[in-house]
């Protein structure tokens, strides 16, 4: 899969609201990640709906899963995260550098 058809999935998976809450929980959980039970509890989703969505955002590329026991932990993957949020402003500074400024100086502190 190529640069842009990576960031439209990615883009795609994150334009619904569940996925999107789902991701933000998951951004907060940090490397400990989170169970699906867990997820669906603080969502208020049914666990059967939330596996679909949650299933989105793996195939997206934006969080993994891994078992622990009986449990599916899933996880934010920061690295596809850098690489949508690269995609996204590439372009943005060219012969226009004063339009990056705040985004350099948020990529440092990353």
């Amino acid at each position: 899969m190529d640069d842009l058809s990576k960031t439209l999935s990615a883009l795609s998976a994150l334009s619904q609201e569940t996925r999107l809450f789902a991701f933000r929980l998951l951004m907060e959980a940090g490397v400990q990640g989170m169970s699906a039970g867990i997820l669906a509890q603080k969502l208020g989703v049914a666990p059967n709906n939330l596996s679909t969505h949650l299933t989105i955002l793996v195939n997206s590329g934006l969080i993994t899963v891994r078992r622990q026991g009986r449990y599916k932990i899933y996880q934010a993957d920061v690295t596809a995260i850098n690489a949508l949020l690269s995609s996204l402003v590439e372009t943005c500074c060219h012969g226009h550098p004063e339009v990056c400024g705040m985004l350099a100086s948020l990529e440092e502190t990353a």
